[in-house]
């Protein structure tokens, strides 16, 4: 792909919009950023819908109240142990997530899953089936936090036992029939090692396990999903594995998941922001805040503002709502504001300009200049287009500009980030396809044949996420 390469500063004050003088031949305009919450491909809040057991956060919604005021949420996130799903060997309920799930698909969101084989909750002792257990694989007993303990009923398995590992590949499959490569799942996190699948076994049996390991769940994975995003636990590095699974799980085209943002105070707050350049140029990190309510009571959230800064160290496109999100909202809502403007990627137009009039047997020049406001490229990428219509909303003409592809927008600090100044040439079809007349003009950005997919900034839209610039008149 090809992108324009001249860069330029724009002088005018942030929030102005100008036209062209009254004598000049080109309509100028430099719109300002309109501070909607966006949502796209890639990018959002995250709801916690099952969370450490079925009982949280969502089941206090009623089936139709989707919280659809949240500004900027694209994804349900189920986190269900792995025995709700196949309660018998080769019996499965995939009623359990698909219910909840198509709630909000209903609505136009995402869904992404996280199923795991272990879990800290008294109520919940075999998150890995107890079938499996019974079949002969190897397992611990253990009480949360203290380690292997006989007499305890709660149950973690051995993540190399080869009688585990095939009855999980088998699962895996069966899930992967299901939802690899399905368009309405954002990403799949890899739950099948450690507590709440989280990549560790510290509230478990405290137990250490190799890379080896971890290379071999990832491996297990990436078998059965070929296609949809898998995301990996920043904590499969923890207990002395280090870098090395990290870097494997990027080899392997997966991305990254930090947990827990804000379970301890200040510099405490997060500890593997340092393993996201790893990622984030080629996939959308994803970003778990704590438990809002015991962070916010342990006096370790304060105004939230360390959870922005890890948005930016992370160049993070996805952040979790990890609480009961209308109260989150509520509480917080300066701060999702002020995440929302970074969050992912933002497609800012910083100027365009094209000629007041031209005629239909003549070529014409639209330039542009688009810079991202966002941490994180866009990697769907999209390519810019102008679409021309009549006084009734009726669609006269596109053209697409496909020498220039936003997924290379340089990302940058805030409001620092690099302009790039596109041009391109466009000629109008030939009669009786196109016929002369005064036009209203907008400017997307989506696919090469001009199907906008990119919400924008910008305000006066046709609801298809095309926004209107102004006019031209073709002769």
């Amino acid at each position: 792909m090809r992108i324009h390469a001249v860069i330029f500063i724009l002088g005018l004050a942030a929030g102005a919009t100008a036209a062209a003088p009254e004598d000049s031949e080109t309509v100028v305009v430099r719109p300002a950023d309109s501070g909607a919450a966006l949502v796209n491909p890639g990018m959002g809040w995250v709801f916690h819908h099952y969370d450490n057991n079925i009982k949280r956060y969502g089941l206090d919604l009623a089936p139709s109240d989707t919280v659809d005021e949240f500004p900027g949420a694209s994804v349900i996130y189920l986190r269900l142990a792995w025995s709700y799903l196949e309660p018998e060997e080769g019996k499965f309920n995939w009623s359990a997530v698909d219910t909840p799930a198509q709630r909000w698909i209903d609505k136009g969101w995402q869904v992404a899953f996280r199923f795991s084989c272990a879990e800290s909750d008294r109520d919940q002792p075999y998150a890995t089936p107890e079938w499996v257990r019974k079949a002969g694989a190897k397992g611990y007993n253990f009480t949360p936090r203290k380690g292997i303990v006989d007499s305890s009923p709660m149950w973690e398995p051995d993540y190399d036992d080869p009688v585990f590992l095939a009855k999980l590949d088998r699962f895996l499959a069966a899930a992967a029939a299901r939802y690899d490569g399905n368009p309405e799942v954002a990403f799949i996190d890899i739950g099948s090692f450690g507590v709440w699948g989280e990549g560790h076994t510290y509230a478990t049996t405290i137990l250490p396990y190799s890379a080896a390991t971890i290379r071999r769940h990832l491996d297990l994975h990436r078998t059965h999903f070929k296609k949809t995003l898998l995301a990996a636990n920043d904590d499969l590095a923890n207990q002395g594995r280090g870098l090395e699974v990290m870097e494997y799980a990027a080899k392997l085209g997966m991305t990254l998941r930090d947990d827990s943002i804000l379970v301890a105070p200040g510099a405490r707050a997060w500890h593997h922001a340092y393993l996201a350049p790893l990622f984030w140029p080629q996939a959308p990190v994803v970003l778990e805040s704590e438990h809002y309510g015991p962070s916010r009571d342990r006096g370790y959230w304060q105004d939230g503002s360390l959870y922005l800064k890890a948005v930016e160290e992370h160049h993070a496109s996805y952040a979790t709502v990890h609480w009961y999100p209308r109260e989150f909202l509520k509480e917080m809502r300066p701060l999702i504001d002020g995440i929302n403007l970074r969050l992912g990627y933002r497609v800012q137009l910083r100027e365009a300009s094209w000629p007041r009039e031209a005629a239909t047997t003549s070529p014409f020049v639209f330039r542009y200049s688009l810079r991202y406001a966002g941490v994180a490229p866009c990697l769907p990428g999209g390519f810019p287009a102008i679409t021309l219509k009549d006084d009734k909303g009726g669609i006269v003409a596109v053209f697409v500009d496909e020498s220039y592809d936003v997924r290379a927008l340089p990302v940058g600090p805030p409001d620092q980030a690099e302009a790039i100044r596109g041009a391109a040439q466009f000629r109008f079809p030939p009669p009786p396809i196109f016929r002369p007349g005064a036009y209203d003009l907008y400017f997307s950005v989506g696919t090469r044949t001009g199907t906008p997919r990119i919400a924008l900034p910008l305000g006066d839209d046709d609801g298809k996420r095309r926004y209107r610039l102004g006019a031209i008149a073709i002769r």
